[in-house]
Parts: structure tokens; sequence; C-alpha cells
């Protein structure tokens, strides 16, 4: 008869060597192509992850370790049920954190002004270079930096995702500045263009004054911020009234081109109508009621600037007013002359002056300045009100609008810029978005309420240097003014374009920024023009179309859930106006890493830690093993604890694996009662681990075969059948096959259940003998185990035997306990009590638990009274201590 294939555990090392085996296998797998994608196969067979692109600035930390690998957990699970997984790797390079790295790195900044200097190489800037003015470089000069140093990044990157295991297939890598990336980008808006869905206009944009850029609404954070109430003092034209305004921003008076209150404010009724008189700056301006202004802030009657909120720019808009702006695009206050047209005052000479005190300041500088000039009582609305400035300005905290990734509240300034068209379409991103499924579900809320409270349209166009450019230019007038409402938009056959090196159809390149010639359009898209078309990019949209329709919709978004309003509503809405779909079936939202201090871990905040040391000192796996122990959506703690239960669990597998595949033994089929019953409750492990995963819950069926592991394999059924898988029993060589084959499935099955978790170990262990026997040399292409996993083996006589036989066992092993023996003592007599039904079901396991627990002279005692299942020592007397026995053999780690 066939004997079971074992192993020697001599010739294993006694240790999982994590660091050597993750090298070894890394390469193998690559190798061997176990990850790669099949483009033969159909599109109900293929499996597609459109992967997130990290931001290529700086280095990962173990955030993107912990969101990353969820993914790689869906993605192994996926491909053990027999998918062809389709899952790339992207980089996000061309982004403002980018540029932001690279003027850091080599203490440069980027002029258009600056000539060309070819083969430029720059070293890193040292601690001593960086404290020098940077130096300046050409645009093209800077996009070489960029390439320079986000080819370094990648590399770092990609080293440490293959370290982590990541299960990509890393031939289908691809960077949204590549040339594909911006072909599919510039198609894109070529196609939005073409469809009236895309437009540029001049009109007051958020502003980043620190990066120079306009920023779009989903890229704006609220942030606490120290203020004050200013109380000022307006006049009221021809009259004696007067009236006090409260305002956070009095560095805007100059900028002031209305006021306004609310309609049923009886303070302000016999105001609408007339003018206001600014002070300082003698300005008459109109006094108009509105439903968006607030009786209850401040003193209920507001100054309506050119630009201090959003609310402004609305009443500008309703009210046709005139633009004073004040604030230019470096944040400071710019020149300007009172008495042209726009800029009325009834004492343009004064105004004038006042306003040379501000001219050139910062924002913050200039309120200061303002604070001091409304002290002066010469700054009155008309000669003889009094001082302008009404007590001390008052501290509050406010809410103030950042750019996500800047330092100085933005500005509203009036630019140009293109636009896509969302405000209209509301209705329809809302049904769109409710035709995803979100992991967790309440996080769809989240997409919901963002695109009910969006307010302006989506301003693609940045004012950057390293990013996809806009496939336009400009024809110059005579004059050679760009006539913008005519743009020459590049065909698809001329794409990717550069619009400043490449030329537009019908012209050449001497007519560049000459009249009657043209112009490029220097702005680049917004990083998520290009980042919302991953799914795209990756598919081979209008690129490979048959490739396409394989990839696209995607299966599944993993992303975090504070860009929900960024890469996930852009993404929809990319996919609605292109092709009139939703870009994936699922998305599934990861939560936060906290600090100690259970605050989010962020670059910004100082507070990340990187990865590295963590992989050194507890192994891919136990990372992993931390990663998936977290549930989606929710927030986790960074806990050093989790990563040694991790590395446990580890090698707790390796030494469990090296002690079953050890087992010597003819081969026979399960038939023992005990064996049967734990490969019964084996499969209630693997009916709820599969229907975990179903919906992408990898927590809780981690957690199930986890503790399955520990409490049903290692610590009680390995323990229970020692003896008998050494032919210790009175059932012969049926017996001791059945407790080989039991064991052999459950490590086989266990491993399985494993190893989208733990992908090193699992695959080491299962190399040892499943590769061989199964067919499938990597567990990664094993079948993920189900119902036929189990076919052929009956169930147990009594549902209970494998719970009664561990009852008894930890009756046992407490009175041990309670004695001060170890469990390994032998038992010398014993009554062991239970009840009649207990004792019944008890007598198929019996010979098992007493051999397991080393007990002689065991005497069966029936006891009504006890509660079914459980079991009493009555009796009790152990051998004694000096007593030399063999001891069990160890499986402990």
């Amino acid at each position: 008869m066939k004997t079971f294939r074992s192993i020697n555990p001599e010739l294993l090392p006694k240790h999982f060597e994590a660091e050597t085996i993750e090298k070894k296998l890394d390469a193998r797998w690559e190798s061997e192509g176990t990850y790669r994608f099949d483009p033969s196969r159909s599109r109900e067979e293929t499996f597609v992850v459109d992967t997130p692109p990290p931001t290529v600035s700086g280095s990962l930390h173990v955030g993107h370790i912990f969101s990353y690998t969820h993914t790689d957990v869906i993605a192994r699970h996926q491909r053990m049920l027999g998918k062809n997984i389709f899952y790339p790797m992207g980089w996000d390079d061309n982004g403002l954190p980018t540029e932001r790295r690279v003027q850091n790195y080599f203490n440069v900044r980027a002029d258009v002004r600056t000539p060309h200097e070819p083969g430029l190489r720059l070293e890193q800037a040292t601690a001593e270079s960086s404290k020098q003015p940077p130096r300046t470089v050409s645009r093209p000069n800077f996009i070489e930096l960029c390439h320079q140093v986000t080819q370094q990044d990648e590399q770092v990157f990609k080293g440490l995702f293959r370290r982590i295991g990541l299960s990509v297939d890393w031939s289908e890598e691809y960077a949204t500045i590549d040339d594909d990336s911006r072909k599919l980008a510039q198609l894109s808006f070529l196609d939005l263009y073409e469809k009236g869905h895309a437009y540029s206009v001049k009109a007051p944009t958020m502003w980043d004054v620190d990066f120079q850029t306009a920023v779009a609404q989903a890229e704006v954070e609220d942030r606490p911020q120290a203020g004050a109430f200013h109380d000022i003092e307006f006049g009221v034209e021809g009259s004696d009234a007067r009236f006090t305004i409260a305002t956070t921003r009095p560095e805007l008076l100059a900028a002031c081109v209305g006021v306004t209150a609310h309609p049923d404010d009886e303070r302000y009724k016999g105001l609408f109508g007339k003018r206001a008189i600014t002070p300082l700056f003698r300005a008459p301006v109109p006094i108009f009621p509105s439903d968006l202004a607030d009786p209850t802030k401040g003193t209920g009657i507001l100054m309506v600037c050119t630009f201090g909120d959003a609310t402004d720019v609305l009443w500008w808009r309703q009210q046709k007013l005139p633009l004073r702006q004040i604030i230019g695009r470096n944040g400071r206050l710019m020149a300007i002359t009172f008495g042209e047209p726009g800029w009325e005052s009834l004492d343009a000479s004064a105004a004038q002056g006042f306003y040379a005190g501000l001219l050139g300041k910062s924002v913050k500088q200039a309120r200061t300045a303002m604070v001091e000039l409304l002290r002066r009582e010469d700054g009155a609305a008309r000669p003889g009100m009094g001082i302008p400035l009404q007590g001390e300005p008052k501290p509050i905290q406010r809410e103030v609008k950042f750019f996500e990734k800047g330092d100085q509240p933005l500005e509203f300034i009036s630019t140009r810029q293109w636009f896509v068209r969302l405000m209209d379409k509301k209705e329809q991103l809302l049904r769109f978005g409710d035709r995803v499924k979100w992991h967790p579900e309440h996080m769809g809320s989240r997409y919901r309420n963002w695109t009910e409270n969006l307010q302006l349209d989506w301003c693609i166009s940045r004012q950057r240097y390293f990013g996809v450019q806009f496939p336009v230019w400009y024809p110059l007038d005579a004059d050679g003014n760009p006539i913008h409402d005519k743009p020459i938009v590049a065909t698809s056959e001329q794409l990717p374009v550069d619009p400043t090196v490449d030329v537009p159809q019908g012209y050449d390149a001497s007519q560049r920024d000459q009249p009657n010639g043209f112009t490029a359009e220097s702005d680049v898209f917004d990083t998520w023009f290009t980042s919302s078309l991953t799914p795209q990019i990756a598919s081979g949209w209008e690129l490979d179309p048959e490739r396409h329709r394989k990839l696209f919709p995607a299966d599944i978004r993993p992303q975090s859930h504070e860009i929900i309003r960024t890469w996930a509503f852009y993404t929809i809405a990319k996919a609605m106006l292109h092709e009139n779909t939703i870009p994936w079936k699922h998305v599934l939202i990861s939560g936060w890493i906290l600090d100690p201090d259970r605050k989010k871990m962020s670059k910004s905040k100082g507070n990340v830690i990187t990865p590295m040391h963590l992989l050194e000192n507890y192994g891919a796996d136990a990372v992993r093993y931390w990663s998936a122990s977290a549930r989606l959506g929710t927030d986790t703690a960074f806990d050093e604890k989790v990563f040694k239960v991790g590395k446990r669990l580890v090698t707790k597998l390796f030494n469990a694996g090296k002690y079953v595949l050890s087992q010597t033994a003819q081969e026979h089929p399960i038939t023992h009662e005990l064996d049967r019953a734990f490969v019964a409750k084996l499969a209630d492990v693997v009916e709820a681990a599969t229907a975990s995963y179903k919906e992408f819950e990898f927590a809780p069926a981690l957690a199930n075969t986890e503790s399955f592991f520990w409490a049903s394999f290692t610590d009680t059924y390995l323990e229970l059948v020692k003896a008998r898988a050494r032919g210790e029993s009175s059932g012969g060589e049926e017996a001791r096959g059945s407790a080989v084959a039991a064991l052999r499935l459950g490590l086989n099955v266990l491993l399985r259940l494993f190893a989208p978790v733990l992908p090193y170990i699992t695959e080491e262990v299962w190399s040892w003998a499943f590769a061989e026997e199964t067919g499938r040399k990597s567990i990664h292409r094993a079948r993920w185990p189900d119902a036929r996993t189990f076919a052929g083996i009956e169930k147990p006589a009594n549902p209970a035997s494998f719970a009664l036989a561990e009852a008894a066992q930890q009756a046992i092993n407490k009175r041990k306990s309670e004695s001060g023996a170890g469990v390994g003592r032998a038992v010398t007599r014993m009554k062991l009590a239970a009840n009649a039904a207990t004792l019944a079901g008890f007598e198929p396991v019996r010979e098992d638990v007493l051999s397991a627990t080393r007990s002689q002279g065991v005497e069966v005692v029936e006891k009504a009274e006890l509660a079914d299942g459980t079991f009493e020592i009555v009796d009790f007397e152990l051998a004694p201590a000096a007593e030399k026995e063999k001891a069990p053999e160890p499986t402990e780690a």
C-alpha cells in the first residue's frame, strides 16, 4: 500500500528565516510568472484591479503598506478562485508634491524665461548648499530633473512593494507622465472639449499663493485659524447715517464693491437701494439685500469684496459688480489707481495715499497695516465721523480654506483657467455613484454628500511645469494678443503633444509668439485629470479597444476615504462623460493609520513611520498580518504588539508544517470519528471565510481562520491524534492512516486559507510536499478550498464529537494545572463524570483523549445533573513527579 510522502524535518532550517525566504520566493514568482496576467482569457474569467498609483514624492510609509496589502489580499484570493488577475502598478509622478520634492532635492526653481541647458546634471543639494538662493533652471531642465528623481523613487517604491509581497504583474507598470498616459489624458480632453464639457474662461478661482497655481474645490480643506472681528464704521451717501460692519478681513477694504444684509433684517431695510461709503478709500458702493446674509453673524451686515470667499464671487456675478482685484498671484497687494474706471472714489488722492501704506505687502502684513490706518480719524468715510475702527479687534477661531498641500490660506483671484462642466450634471453623477457598490456601504454617503454640495465646475488647469500639457494653442492677433475664445486644439493623430515645442497644423515654428502667429497654452492638467483615468490607462482606452473591452470597467477600486471627493469622484465623472458607464463595480475604502495619540499619520505632521525596520524585525508576513487584521474603512492604531502576534503565527505555521509533514503512515481514507469531526469543523471555517471574502471582508476571514488554527488545530487536534498518528492506538494502520490524512488535509486547507495574507510562509510550507502532490507548484495558483475539498469524507456520527473531545481534554488538563502539574504529567487514576448522552458521544473519541492526556486507570461515571457536553473530574491521582516518562512531542514555536 502507498505511504504518505513525508519530509525529514532535520533537513529544514530550525527557524523560519524570513528575509532569505522572501528574496528566494520573490525571485521565483517573477521568473515563473506566477502573477502574470493572461490576455488570452475571457472577461468573465478576469478580475481587474484599479490599483492606486502612489505619489512619487519621497518615501513610502507604513500607511501605504497597510492599504496596499488590503488590495493584495483580495487579488490573491481571487487568483485562488481561478480568476485571471489583472493587477498593474502605476506611479503618480506628475503633481505638486513631486515638483516641491525636486525643488528641495536640487535647490532649484523653474523659470520659463531661462534658456535650456542640454545635458544638465545636478547633484542633490547638501545642507550647506540648501541655504543658498535656489538655482534657476529652464522648464525643460526642470522636467528632466523631475524625471530623474521620480525614476529613482519608483525603484525604491517597487523594491518595498515587492518585499511586502504584492502579487502585482510588474510587466503592467505605468507612470502618469509616460507617453501613453499623456496621450490618453490629452485624448480625454479632446473628447470633453468636442462634447462641450470643457471650456476656458477668465474667472475668480481659488489660488494658492505659494504654489502659484489654481486649485479645485476637491483639493481644498478647512483649517482652524486664529482671527479677529474688526468693527469698521461705514457711511451712507447723501446722509448722516452710519453703520458698522464686523469683518475678519479688513485688508480687503480697498476691494469692497458692495454691502449686503438679509432682506428681513429690520436694522438695515432702510439702507437697501442706497450707496455706502467705505472708510479710507471713500468708495461709493451699492447696498443690496441677500438671503445669503446671516443676520446673526457679526453685525448682520457685511461688505462684498473681490474676492474674500465663494459667496463674494456669487454676489459679484449676481449684482454685476465691478472687479477690484487687489491681491496678486504672489499673495501681495498689487498697484492700483483710484479714480480710474472701476476704482471710483469721492477722494481719489486721499485713497491713493492710504493705499500706498499697503502696496506690496503680504495679506498678513496688509491686515496689520490696515488696522493702524483704521485707527486714524482722517480715514473716516466722511469728515466728522471719527475713527473708523470701533474698539479693539475681537479674537475668534475661524475655519479658513487651504489647498490640501499648501501652507498659506487660499485667495480668490481672477485668472484664465480651463474647467469641466459638472455643476449641471450633479443628478447624473449621483445616479452613477449609486451604481457602484461601496465597501463599507456607508462610504457611499461621502460621495453623495460631496456631489450634492458641489459649488463649482472642475478647474482642470494648473500653473505648473511637471505635468501633462493641454493640447492647445491660441492664435495671436495683429498686436500679438492671444485670442482665447478661438483655441487651436490638436488632432488625435498629433498626440501626445507638447504645445510649447510642437507646432499646430497650418503654422510653422517661426510664427511662435509672433503677431498673427500662435502661442502655446502653458498650463498643464490638474494631476487628478490624469489620475482619474487610471482604469482607462491600464486598459488602453482609445489605444487598444479590444484590450479595453476586456479590462474596463474594472472590478475593484481600492482607495482611502479622504480622496473619495477627488479620485473616486473624478474617476466616476470621467467614465460617465466619456462612455456613459461606471469605471468599476466596487470601491473598497481603507482607513487611516493612527499614531499612539490616535492622530492620523502624515508626512506634514511628522508622525509617519517608515516600514523597513518592521520588515527586518518581524518579516513581511507579520507586517501583512497586522494590515489584514483591520476591517475596511476602519482607522487602525499602530501597535507593534500585533506584529509580534503575526510573527508568532508564522513561526507556529512553520513548526506545525514540519510536524505534520514528518508523519509517516500508509495512505488510508479519513474514517475515524474524531478525524471526521475535525474535518467537519474545518469545512465550516472554509465556508465562513469564503463568505467573508465574497464581501471583500478579509479581516473576519483571517480572524476565524487564525482562531481555528490555534484553538482547534494546534492546541487540540494535533495533541489528540499524536499517539494514533504514531501507530500507538488499537485501531492499527487504518486508524493511523486516518489521523495522518486528516492532519495533512487540515494543514493543506489552513495553508490555503492563510495564503492571501501570509504568502511567504504558506508558499514555503506548501513547497515541502503539497506542490508535488497537487501539481500546483505555487500555493497562490492552487484552488481556494470549497465543498469539493471535503468530497468523499463522511460526516461524523455525532456532530458534537470534536467538541466533546476538546471539553474532556480541557477538563483533565485543567485538573492537572490545579494540582500544580504540567499537561505532560501522567494520570494514574481518575473518574471522569458526565451525563449519559455526553458519555455516549464521548465513547468514539475516548481513546484519543486519554492517550493525549496520558491518562490511565480511568473510570467513566454517569452524573445526570451535569449539563450536556461538560465533564467533571471526581477522583484524580497523578503519577509521581520523579517518574521519568516520555513527554509529548513539542509543536510549539
